[in-house]
């Protein structure tokens, strides 16, 4: 079903603008399911004939599920007419071939808003980062902290992925949908359209705000039990408020939020708070513009429970290394620092994307896991338990291949072809990252010289 979708959506590409063609389609299928799930039945069956264009009669149909369900108020789009209204009329008929009903509507049509999501972002590369995290990425933050219960936020949303793949979380480990309650904000409002849809079809209620959340702290009194979070990386152009009292660990740089988004994390957590947020390896050891003395004070204040370098080609919107931090408000293994060097991880899907699988995520999170519940978890060249200590003889930088060694490797039995084969991969990938850093290197270069 989700390819015939997806082939029958292609019938706009070309008369709609690029930056709108997801909302025509997104919009379209959305109302497809409320028609099929609901006794608005009538809706979609009107669209076909009637008074006024078929765009007119879409806007309307629109209009009316919002007024239907005030929680929907100002999401759906109603730009049907601004568009050629054959191939609109072409794409309502083949959707109108879909079937959404029946006892698992809101699951297939989870399903297929999820992979709808993901084609768009793959479609819009550097763009689709705005709305779209890696799927294996939600997965892995998620099995790490576990969120069974509580208020989840998400201080930069995008299209709400971290929301649902938590609430899977929780139905999985037999929960309930409402053991959870979701909060979140997202600047663009295009993309805050998408995440409010996002929850509906996952029938999940939640407060979603459009705004800046520099700017406008849009849930100023929220004392987070999980947070997840996918920031921008290395955003410079960003509200700043030296006075702001989130910046408790230190003013972060006005060319960089990468420790504000972090800092307004931490500041939102509850007691017992626990967060996951990907960030650009830069984070890690970077000491420019004061960013190495709040990343000290992090550690100092003992929030930060584990870091994890992930491996390339995750990110199809970005050739930015990305790296995950882990916070604790309630830590069980004081003074010390989980690393894990996942970089070696992954399996590659085609030429150019790499995803993490289950056994992969499983591996990550266990190691987590047992660190966290019993204070040890060392595996050479994966996973390493430091002290404060040791965390200071390296200036407070947090690159996990500081500190988990090498990886012993077992060659007694090792064919000498399969050794050189070995070596030959493991040069090749040390060559790729040193190509991939001076890239980031000469790209700030030409920013800063700009």
């Amino acid at each position: 079903m989700d390819e015939v979708l997806w082939k029958a959506a292609a019938k706009l590409r070309g008369s709609v603008d690029a930056a709108q063609y997801r909302d025509f389609v997104l919009g379209l299928v959305f109302l497809k399911y409320v028609s099929d799930s609901s006794a608005d039945g009538a809706l979609w069956a009107g669209l076909g004939s009637g008074d006024g264009t078929v765009g007119e009669r879409v806007d309307a149909a629109m209009d009316a599920v919002m007024r239907a369900d005030p929680s929907l108020d100002g999401v759906l789009p109603q730009i049907f007419t601004r568009i050629d209204q054959r191939r609109l009329a072409e794409l309502v008929a083949l959707i109108g071939g879909v079937r959404f009903g029946g006892k698992s509507a809101r699951d297939v049509f989870g399903e297929v808003y999820e992979y709808f999501l993901e084609k768009f972002a793959r479609a819009e590369g550097k763009r689709g980062g705005e709305f779209y995290t890696p799927s294996c990425v939600v997965s892995l933050l998620v099995e790490v902290l576990e969120p069974f219960k509580g208020r989840v936020y998400d201080p930069c949303c995008g299209s709400g992925g971290m929301f649902v793949q938590a609430e899977k979380f929780v139905l999985s480990h037999r929960g309930r949908l409402d053991d959870i309650t979701v909060y979140g904000q997202e600047a663009n409002e295009r993309t805050w359209r998408l995440a409010r849809m996002n929850l509906a079809v996952h029938g999940m209620a939640g407060d979603i705000r459009s705004a800046d959340t520099f700017f406008e702290d849009a849930h100023p009194g929220l004392q987070a039990d999980n947070v997840l979070a996918n920031p921008p990386f290395n955003m410079s152009d960003w509200y700043r408020d030296g006075g702001d009292p989130r910046w408790r660990y230190g003013v972060p740089p006005a060319g960089n939020a990468n420790f504000a988004w972090m800092q307004h994390i931490v500041a939102k957590l509850g007691p017992r708070g626990r967060a996951g947020v990907v960030m650009a390896n830069g984070s890690m050891s970077s000491r420019q513009s004061a960013e190495g003395a709040i990343r000290a004070a992090l550690v100092e204040a003992d929030l930060v429970s584990c870091v994890v370098a992930l491996p390339d080609r995750l990110f199809r919107t970005t050739p930015i290394p990305a790296c995950l931090w882990f916070f604790d408000k309630d830590k069980r293994t004081p003074g010390r620092v989980l690393f894990i060097d996942a970089r070696d991880m992954g399996t590659m899907v085609d030429r150019t994307e790499r995803i993490l699988t289950g056994d992969d995520i499983a591996l990550i999170a266990g190691a987590y896991r047992s660190w966290r519940g019993h204070g040890h978890s060392d595996a050479p060249g994966f996973s390493y338990s430091a002290s404060l200590d040791e965390i200071r003889s390296h200036d407070h930088v947090l690159t996990p291949g500081r500190y988990v060694g090498a990886r012993q490797a077992d060659t007694g039995d090792e064919l000498a072809s399969d050794r050189v084969e070995r070596l030959t991969k493991e040069l090749f990938t040390h060559l790729e990252e040193s190509a991939r850093l001076d890239q980031v290197v000469r790209a700030e270069l030409g920013r800063l010289n700009g």
